[in-house]
């Protein structure tokens, strides 16, 4: 038998109108930061709120936020004997508000 090939998962990611990005296939070892890069890179022009950064971004995946230091296999929700659906993950993107205000605020 050969080895068992690296498991891939299918995911997409649904914005705040309902669009989505995606579906892209990821190896279980990817982390969440890396998730959220490509997000940034391939959001939608056209959209009126959009990520600057990463860092701008949150991923929900079953009501729960994900930390940027942890991979798709550890934020994977087992749904049973599913592994070839397409995992949907929520985008918020919440900018730096408050750290842009008290920049103009120090004069910076």
């Amino acid at each position: 038998m050969p080895e068992e090939e690296e498991e891939l998962v299918e995911l997409k990611f649904r914005l705040y109108d309902g669009s989505d990005i995606g579906p892209f296939r990821y190896s279980l070892a990817s982390t969440v930061a890396m998730l959220k890069e490509r997000i940034v890179a391939d959001w939608p022009k056209d959209k009126k709120i959009a990520p600057k950064a990463a860092n701008d971004v949150k991923l929900i995946n079953a009501g729960k936020i994900l930390e940027n230091n942890k991979t798709v296999g550890q934020c994977r929700v087992p749904f049973g004997n599913l592994p070839k659906e397409v995992i949907t993950m929520h985008v918020v993107v919440q900018p730096s508000l408050a750290k842009a205000k008290a920049n103009r605020e120090k004069g910076g």
